[in-house]
């Protein structure tokens, strides 16, 4: 039976990471221990997890120590090895990744060095730590982009063929390859998860959601790539999670789940949408800001389309869906409305400075 007591979280301080950890203190059945792991580059941000770490943090108010920060980087071996003698990690669940297409098509090589590199050294301590246990768990967080493009019909599932079209994609391929061959080789207990498109709090604005939502309330241009009739699965970041933690507790080992929304929105359709619920909740005209909308050039090897069924995890794990899309977009919304100083911090890179304050000697 896995113990799931101390659990290393990679990239812990992103996006999905944070948004993980937030749903795992909040899990009435969990009463162990998380290491967030992060190297703390342009997308880890740790004022994200601030609440937790005034909670469970070493000087935390409640049950201090359950949660630790370490800032590592899982290209790094030395240090992932201390990590798991000193916490006596049982479970990882690896989302550290650099993870934006567009960079990936601009610098590629720091995914290669993260993705593959950091995924195989993170593998290595988990082998080295765990000869012979069967107690332990290896959760890997990919994406539904390693198995290319669809056409209009169609779904991916757990059996479709890998065909990854951009240097991020190949290199998330890759890793997820690398966990089968060690799991497979070296007997390390292994689950894998592909996910759709995230959605949701803590999102870097970079990412499409955040950067329309914020773009609109700035009243700056919305950029839309190609003819905008690319479509993309779109999954709320607290249903994600649920399904990661249903995977920890009750995935078979060795099996892979693919986790989606099940709901498909062409980009231009999906920009639209939020221009009409900001306005909406600013009691303005939705024409104020489909104005802003601008076609753009398209991006290299832009895959078309994704779709993903999740029946596996439905039927295998009794996961499903808890928020509907309209809904989660307008949680979404009031979410960034409700955080200036968040969104403040990141866009200006200050939150640099309060982490480099906070964090620099722990």
């Amino acid at each position: 039976m896995r113990k799931l007591q101390n659990i290393l979280v990679t990239g812990g301080a992103g996006f999905i990471g944070s948004n993980f950890i937030h749903y795992l203190f909040a899990q009435p059945e969990f009463s162990g221990r998380v290491v967030n792991l992060d190297a703390l580059t342009y997308a880890g941000n740790l004022d994200n997890l601030r609440s937790i770490d005034q909670r469970f943090g070493p000087e935390g108010e409640a049950a201090a120590g359950r949660y630790v920060f370490a800032r590592a980087d899982i290209r790094e071996f030395d240090i992932l090895g201390e990590l798991f003698d000193r916490y006596d990690i049982d479970t990882v669940v690896h989302f550290a990744a650099e993870s934006h297409v567009d960079r990936s098509i601009v610098g590629p090589r720091a995914f290669i060095e993260t993705n593959l590199n950091g995924t195989f050294n993170l593998l290595e301590a988990a082998r080295a730590a765990w000869s012979g246990r069967d107690d332990v768990l290896f959760h890997h967080v990919s994406t539904d982009e390693v198995f290319g493009s669809l056409g209009d019909e169609g779904a991916f599932s757990e059996t479709t063929p890998y065909d990854p079209k951009s240097p991020y994609s190949a290199s998330k391929a890759g890793s997820d390859h690398l966990v089968r061959a060690h799991g497979h080789t070296f007997e390390i207990p292994f689950t894998i998860s592909n996910c759709s498109n995230n959605y949701g709090p803590y999102q870097f604005p970079e990412k499409m959601v955040p950067l329309m939502i914020l773009n609109a309330l700035e009243r700056r241009e919305l950029p839309v790539y190609g003819d905008g009739r690319n479509v993309r699965d779109w999954l709320y970041v607290e249903d994600h999670s649920a399904a990661i933690w249903t995977i920890l507790r009750h995935g078979r080992t060795g099996d892979t789940y693919l986790v989606g929304g099940e709901n498909e929105w062409e980009n231009i359709r999906l920009v639209r949408a939020i221009c009409e619920k900001v306005a909406a909740a600013l009691g303005e005209p939705p024409e104020r800001y489909t104005e802003l909308i601008k076609f753009v050039k398209d991006r290299p090897g832009h895959d078309r389309r994704y779709a993903v069924d999740c029946s596996k995890i439905k039927r295998e794990l009794g996961w499903t869906q808890h928020h509907e899309f309209s809904s989660g977009l307008d949680a979404t919304i009031a979410w960034y409305r409700q955080n200036p100083d968040w969104v403040q911090r990141v866009q200006t890179g200050a939150y640099k400075d309060w982490i480099e304050t906070n964090y620099a000697t722990r």
